[in-house]
């Protein structure tokens, strides 16, 4: 029974989804207002919804994938099929058979052209619905069986069936609203989009666009009015009966190019300007061309630009900062925005390698990048270690031999996995203040860590490798010892990253994936940078407790009791990975999912889809960035994307504003309090704090007390302003 309520859901889901997909969105409630909106026209309406059926079923009996179809993604060209023809005929046994086959072909047309063109990262758009339509109009001029419709003539009759005297009072009071003839035409303009050629058809799409993007809307507005001035500069009329049917190419181009394929951004927004005359010239030329056939152009123009500027922009060498492509949709160009801010933020150093420093413990910098002795030139971006005393000293009595040196002799380890290049492990440690200049490196090892990706590691301990030419090495394998071979006055180790796997090769400036920094008054965790002279560094101590209260493995379970308001709940999650092996929390009760990862020395949340509510949201605020080693009163800092923390209303301005200026903010601060024992301990205490912004303003604060114990048990309390929450989570 359970099964069936799914697979009628999901159904009902993807029939909703193939109207509001016309509009590249999958908001329900804009689906309901367009299902309405094709209904103007009560038998074009059933047509379309039937045309989607059809599709949709046959599309499951042919095992299409469930994620394509549930999206909207094929049924949406065989609705605008149905509702054209619909539209232009009668109804009778023949125009039923018709329709059949026409939603069949439209179906086979969809997906071969994801093959065709998908391949090229290219969307089918509304080609399949241009073919089919062109292809059945163009045959059924010799069916003479088939009646044409008059219906449009009736159309009052066809509302009063729906609604009686008030849907008509209220469609004729609409369409006679004293309103511009450019407004008037953009309503009509969005009707037409579904065969509606009314005011009101328009304007409740026009509502519906708003509530489900204002980014959206407003590129509707900039596209077509864009299109309104150039008509006026070339001295066409757009409001003229064949062009103000065809107006929605301008709007339909405006959203695909402004805010869906590409994120919303100042660039986006000029380079639609810039198309949308493109569109024009191509829709006048166009339409003398099919009118010969007596075809209408439909969607091409849209269809061919977006087509064309997307394909175009495969072939850049380089992506630029305002032109940037959505890689992956969310179906509104708001959470695309939202999320691509927040994810270039956090995630920008992901494509980068992640390298350790090669050592246990902490050392210190003695000199950085652009070193005053020896990082110059062509060899500026590399380090040298040193170990200091408590005294700031190197070395213990007068540091006259090199066992006196702190790090003489401390393991050396690798900073990545990869593959060990070279080894020279036979040159002589120089005597304290003395340097070799003809075997300048030393002893060196290089590791390749991956194509044009080497690390080297220099003036080591003679006979002290323990690794050769073709060795695999993991991060963190012992492979050497500080020695003071080579141009070594005193032992240190130095450290560089290289493009080329040879000893004396150039450094690459490339930064270090996350360590920690004792500054003297206390630590911080560095992510993605660059140790500087001075600097007290060391890699993550992992703390047992974090690291197995955050060890989450597909297949576990976590058990949840709380108090939300004083009310308690119970709730059992489950650990599951997805088909791209991407972990994640799942709520069977609520569908909420967390998407998480944790790779050993940071665990850290990368999405969340569910409601704005619950224990999970929490969790997923509260978790959002966890290093795995304990260290008291060290502070994380990081964001969240806007929507995640502001209300549809909240964001309402900002919507608008987005793509040039983001006023509303968020931060996530996590503060390290106690723990019970610092060698084995039981329970940690952390204290997390979710922040929302006016330009740079704290707005809001939730505060968020955590305690990790043994046995996989978080406890929270959390004191938002309308959620109290007291939670006891156990994993098993």
């Amino acid at each position: 029974m359970k099964k069936l309520k799914a697979e009628t859901l999901l159904f009902l889901r993807c029939t909703a989804n193939s109207y509001s997909q016309v509009f590249f969105s999958d908001n329900l409630v804009f689906a309901v207002l367009l299902i309405m909106v094709t209904f103007f026209d009560a038998f074009a309406g059933f047509c379309g919804l039937l045309s989607v059926l059809i599709t949709n079923l046959l599309a499951r009996a042919l095992h299409f994938h469930p994620e394509t179809i549930r999206k909207g993604l094929l049924g949406f060209n065989s609705l605008l099929v149905g509702l054209g023809l619909g539209i232009y005929f009668g109804p009778g046994w023949l125009f039923f058979l018709i329709l059949v086959l026409a939603s069949v072909f439209t179906l086979f047309i969809s997906m071969s052209l994801q093959g065709v063109i998908g391949k090229y990262g290219l969307p089918a758009l509304s080609m399949p619905f241009i073919l089919s339509l062109w292809l059945v109009f163009l045959a059924t001029r010799d069916f003479t069986a088939l009646g044409i419709s008059d219906r449009g003539i009736y159309t009052l009759n066809d509302l009063y069936l729906i609604g009686g005297n008030r849907l008509v009072a209220l469609y004729e009071w609409w369409n006679s609203l004293a309103i511009p003839e450019s407004l008037r035409t953009y309503f009509i303009s969005l009707g037409a989009i579904f065969f509606q050629y009314s005011v009101l058809s328009g304007i409740m799409i026009a509502m519906g666009l708003l509530y489900f993007s204002r980014i959206a809307f407003s590129l509707s507005l900039l596209g077509f009015y864009a299109a309104y001035l150039f008509y006026h500069i070339i001295g066409a009329d757009l409001n003229s009966f064949n062009y103000s049917y065809i107006g929605f190419n301008y709007i339909l181009t405006s959203i695909a190019i402004g805010g869906f394929f590409l994120i919303p951004s100042r660039a986006s927004y000029l380079w639609t300007l810039f198309l949308i005359p493109l569109v024009a010239i191509i829709t006048i030329s166009l339409n003398k061309i099919f009118l010969v056939f007596g075809l209408s152009i439909y969607a091409l123009p849209f269809n061919l630009i977006v087509l064309l500027f997307l394909y175009v922009l495969k072939f850049r060498t380089r992506v630029s900062e305002g032109l940037r492509e959505v890689w992956v949709q969310y179906n509104q160009p708001e959470k695309n925005l939202y999320t691509f801010i927040n994810e270039s933020d956090r995630f920008r150093y992901l494509q980068y390698f992640p390298f350790k420093l090669p050592f246990w413990g902490e050392w210190t910098v003695s000199q950085g990048h652009d070193g005053e002795y020896t990082h110059k030139d062509e060899w500026k971006h590399a380090w040298d270690f040193v170990i200091q005393g408590n005294d700031g000293k190197t070395y213990k009595k007068e540091g006259e031999n090199l066992e006196d040196y702190h790090c003489f002799n401390k393991s050396v380890t690798a900073p990545g996995e990869g593959v060990v290049e070279e080894v020279v492990d036979d040159v002589h440690d120089n005597p304290v203040g003395e340097v070799n200049l003809k075997q300048n490196w030393g002893n060196t090892i290089v590791i390749r860590h991956k194509d044009g990706l080497y690390s080297k590691l220099s003036h080591l301990k003679k006979e002290s490798a323990t690794v050769k030419p073709g060795d695999r090495v993991k991060e963190g394998q012992v492979i050497a010892r500080v020695g003071n071979s080579g141009r070594s006055p005193y032992p240190h180790l130095h450290f560089q990253l290289q493009t080329t796997p040879y000893i004396g090769s150039a450094t690459l400036d490339y930064p270090i994936s996350y360590f920690i920094r004792n500054t003297g008054n206390g630590y911080c965790f560095c992510m993605h940078q660059k140790p500087a002279r001075d600097w007290q560094v060391s890699n993550i101590q992992l703390n047992p407790l974090l690291q197995k209260s955050f060890r989450l493995i597909p297949g576990q379970h976590i058990r949840c009791e709380y108090t939300h308001n004083h009310l308690p709940h119970s709730e059992e999650w489950e650990i599951n990975a997805d088909a791209y092996n991407k972990s994640y929390i799942h709520c069977r009760e609520t569908g909420a999912k967390a998407y998480f990862h944790n790779d050993g020395s940071l665990f850290y949340f990368t999405h969340y889809q569910g409601k704005r509510s619950g224990l999970l949201y929490y969790i997923y605020l509260s978790f959002y960035k966890i290093p795995l080693g304990f260290y008291k009163n060290l502070k994380i800092d990081d964001s969240y994307p806007v929507h995640f923390l502001f209300s549809r209303t909240q964001l309402f301005l900002q919507d608008f504003l987005a793509p040039f200026f983001m006023f509303l903010g968020t931060r996530y601060t996590l503060e390290y309090l106690e723990q019970d024992d610092d060698m084995s301990p039981g329970s940690i205490s952390l204290k997390a704090l979710i922040t929302t912004r006016f330009l740079r303003q704290p707005l809001k604060r939730i505060p968020v007390d955590i305690t990790l114990e043994t046995g996989g048990v978080y406890r929270l309390e959390i004191k938002a302003k309308k959620d109290k929450i007291r939670a006891t989570c156990t994993v098993f």
